[in-house]
């Protein structure tokens, strides 16, 4: 199973940025397709963000896009979050995932992932 350990996430204003990242270890790092997704309390975990694998495709929620960007690091088994133009509303526990056997219709459910980190806190301040 492939082990993802999150770091990046801190406490900013509104406007601010931070950029997450996520190291992957135990797997075949270019073979995976990576996703970010975010808890905020008493929410459900939210998609958040999806890189996949091989050609690198993005996809992003619906609130955080164009805002934040996703990249993937082959040679360092890492991605990263680049969050941009932050809200209070973007407050969560942000988690990185992988699985076996995503693919596009499913990316954006976290059932489909079966390796998570164990999230990193971002705060929005307004």
């Amino acid at each position: 199973q492939v082990h993802l350990v999150e770091s990046g996430g801190g406490m900013v204003q509104a406007g601010a940025s931070l950029r997450l990242s996520c190291a992957a270890s135990g797997g075949a790092f270019i073979s995976l397709s990576m996703a970010w997704f975010r808890q905020a309390p008493g929410k459900e975990r939210e998609f958040v963000s999806s890189i996949m694998r091989y050609n690198g495709g993005t996809f992003y929620g619906g609130p955080v896009k164009g805002r934040f960007t996703a990249s993937r690091d082959d040679a360092e088994n890492t991605v990263h979050l680049q969050m941009n133009s932050l809200k209070p509303e973007d407050t969560a526990v942000y988690y990185c995932a992988t699985g076996a056997g995503v693919i596009s219709s499913t990316l954006r459910l976290a059932a489909a992932y079966d390796s998570w980190g164990q999230g990193t806190q971002v705060t929005v301040s307004s």
